[in-house]
């Protein structure tokens, strides 16, 4: 097994008049993905020639006020996902822990919502092509998931299931506990490194590659749909290596399966994923049959 490395969460920390002030590396994943989400927007506007009959979707003011209409609902949507699909007993008996962001619970799928339900108030009260504007966006988020995964990594969550494999991680705390090792260590799957692959570099790199060698962006919808597939995909596949959430899991149902029909069934993140890969599909083929 490999030891896992020994990486401060906080990439520095200073107290100011008695409290602790610091910069996570989750933080400034978040930080990170949309600087870089918004560059690679802003490039993608400077073309006309990469959009239909040559004119992008918006101005970049008009962009630059949907960024902040985004981070809204990514934090909105991200918080009361993993409040509603993951931990809904819970927070119905400490209602006061759920805008308690800084403790940590954020579900991609609440995020995407949030974020769809955002730019669909915000191209309807603008008079935006929703279709090319939701292609925008989905060229630039793969950068965000890839350094989101890599901020799990580092803050040793989200592990995968138990591997024997050589590239399986020893995760300190709670990973190990988990796995009943009196010795504290157990070698467990990278998921999140196997999610910041698939999701962030592979599907970031296939979604450019279209678009500004393929013409991708001339389709209203298609690079949408395309990203909504090849997320529910790859989360789908890393599920099988995942370790399933806790309040899932119980000694009739080790798996932490959310449905299943006599133990065969899905996780709650494969459950959330095939609705994305469903629409995912309906908007490729839409946009080629517009076409």
């Amino acid at each position: 097994m490999i030891l896992f490395p020994d990486i401060s969460p906080n990439i520095f920390s200073i107290t100011v008049f008695g409290l602790e002030l610091a910069l996570r590396w989750y933080a400034m994943a978040y930080i990170a993905g949309i600087l870089i989400g918004w560059r690679l927007a802003l490039v993608s506007l400077q073309r006309p020639a990469l959009w239909p009959d040559s004119g992008a979707p918006m101005t970049p003011p008009k962009w630059e006020d949907l960024i902040t209409w985004i981070i809204i609902g990514v934090i909105i949507g991200g918080r009361l996902g993993y409040v509603l699909f993951y931990q809904p007993a819970y927070f119905a008996q400490n209602p006061g822990s759920i805008l308690q962001v800084w403790q940590g619970g954020m579900a991609f799928h609440g995020g995407f919502l949030g974020v769809v339900t955002a730019v669909f108030i915000y191209c309807k009260r603008h008079g935006l092509p929703l279709a090319s504007t939701a292609d925008l966006l989905a060229l630039s988020s793969p950068a965000g998931l890839l350094l989101g995964r890599s901020a799990n990594f580092i803050n040793a969550e989200l592990w995968g299931r138990p591997t024997d494999l050589p590239w399986g991680v020893a995760f300190p705390g709670n990973a190990a506990q988990a796995c009943g090792q009196l010795e504290g260590l157990c070698a467990r799957h990278p998921s999140q490194l196997y999610e910041a692959l698939l999701e962030g570099l592979v599907l970031g790199l296939v979604l450019l590659w279209l678009a500004y060698r393929r013409g991708g962006l001339k389709l209203p919808g298609w690079i949408t749909g395309l990203f909504f597939a090849g997320y529910g995909i790859s989360r789908f596949m890393v599920e099988f290596f995942r370790q399933p959430d806790v309040q899932f899991v119980t000694l009739e149902n080790p798996v932490g399966l959310a449905w299943h029909i006599g133990g065969i069934g899905l996780t709650m993140g494969q459950v959330l994923s095939l609705p994305m890969i469903a629409v995912g599909v309906f908007l490729c083929l839409r946009a080629r049959r517009r076409a």
